[in-house]
């Protein structure tokens, strides 16, 4: 046997193997001899069965899966996450649990809301073909909340509008028939949804005034420029049948309020620049607004106390309270986070409480809100986190510094 090898040869004769070498077969003619020959096939072939051991597994396949959502707890809570608009996404949050649980997409600048009874979650939202630019399609989509998947979509008039995410831009009626779905193109009106039937039912021009905030079965209102609010009325096919106009209740030059509001009853917390509660009830003919109150007394206002965020508040008619985020500063500081938060009992409009929380090391909040569970809590976005607390004691429960990215709007689940 003769095997033709370049190279060198080891100290005891042996050639040293080249591992860029492929040998030919041999032609086995004899009972082989123990010679240095056969000590270099032996290595030849130890060499191989180590290339082939070390020879990578090839990767298992994996497979997604989607658990059904748990059981709705009371501190389980929405929010919505815009560092990227164009990838809005949805996710919820349990508190107890200290996880999220699930998430999914929300497109372009979404307005989201809640079914009354919990079964589903709306998302008015925007898609372009190409990212940022191409044909637009704008749809409310249709999310089982058992499930948390995607079970029906209605698509819309495309002039759903694109603005910071408000709890009033996209709204359910009282009586969960129809969804709202407010648009700017500049000119202001409403798609009416029929909910039931999974379809357009028709548009309302609301005459440059804008959102909406449900007021009884097929009724909502929106804030005008001048100071009122448009109310308008349909039919069970959600066709208009009546409008009217309230009298004036925002001095729009000199106190402006917050376009975020607060249920309460059958009307509306609304609450302004300065601190003043106003109550409104567009439920009735005509519109009814009881007596305003102030929460910043003239020491607090010398302070520079005023109250701002995204959802600057949030109440609940189960403990009688109203929680306020407050921070020192000036004319258009209005939508600055909060550095404490201040408690006000609704009977008597007293202040009870006063939360500090950068004083006690916590993040400023943006947004309030509170559950509705036997044991309430006060929550809100910290922008990239999560803070709550024990509705009635003020205790801190959950301090959570990075669940999220750019978190603008919460509410319970």
């Amino acid at each position: 046997m003769q095997l033709a090898i370049s190279g060198h040869s080891g100290p005891e004769g042996d050639p040293i193997v080249d591992p860029h070498f492929s040998p030919p077969i041999p032609t086995m003619r004899h009972p082989i001899q123990r010679t240095g020959k056969c000590h270099w096939l032996a290595g030849v072939l130890l060499y191989a069965g180590m290339t082939a051991s070390h020879a990578a597994e090839p990767l298992q396949p994996e497979t997604l899966t989607v658990r059904p959502m748990p059981p709705r707890g009371d501190h389980a809570i929405y929010a919505l996450e815009m560092d990227n608009p164009l990838d809005t996404r949805v996710v919820v949050y349990d508190i107890d649990k200290k996880k999220l649980i699930a998430q999914k997409g929300a497109g372009f600048m979404p307005g989201v809301a809640r079914s009354g009874d919990y079964r589903y979650t709306y998302v008015a939202t925007s898609y372009f073909s190409r990212g940022t630019t191409g044909e637009r399609t704008d749809v409310l989509e249709i999310t089982d909340n058992a499930s948390f998947r995607k079970v029906g979509e209605v698509v819309l008039p495309s002039k759903h509008a694109q603005q910071v995410p408000s709890l009033f831009n996209t709204t359910v009626s009282d009586d969960g028939g129809f969804a709202y779905v407010t648009n700017i193109t500049p000119a202001t009106s409403v798609t009416v949804v029929d909910l039931n039937g999974r379809k357009v039912a028709g548009e309302v021009d609301t005459a440059a005034c804008v959102l909406t905030y449900p007021a009884g079965k097929n009724r909502f209102a929106s804030l005008c420029q001048s100071g009122k609010a448009l109310i308008v009325s349909l039919d069970k096919d959600g066709k208009e049948t009546t409008r009217e106009q309230s009298a004036p209740f925002i001095d729009v030059e000199n106190d402006p309020v917050f376009t975020h509001a607060a249920r309460w009853g059958d009307g509306y917390l609304f609450l302004t620049f300065s601190g003043k509660v106003t109550p409104a009830d567009f439920s009735v003919s005509p519109a009814r607004f009881d007596a305003p109150w102030q929460i910043v007394t003239p020491q607090d206002a010398k302070q520079g106390w005023r109250p701002g965020g995204l959802q600057p508040f949030a109440a609940s008619e189960k403990a009688g309270r109203l929680y306020v985020a407050m921070h020192q500063g000036g004319e258009g500081s209005h939508k600055e986070p909060a550095t404490e938060i201040w408690v006000f009992d609704m009977a008597s409009h007293a202040r009870v409480a006063r939360w500090k929380l950068t004083g006690a090391k916590l993040l400023p909040m943006l947004t309030l809100s509170v559950s509705e569970g036997d044991r309430p809590l006060v929550f809100g976005s910290t922008y990239h986190g999560v803070q709550a607390f024990d509705a009635m004691t003020g205790q801190l429960v959950h301090a959570d510094a990075k669940i999220g990215k750019a978190i603008v709007q919460m509410f319970p689940f």
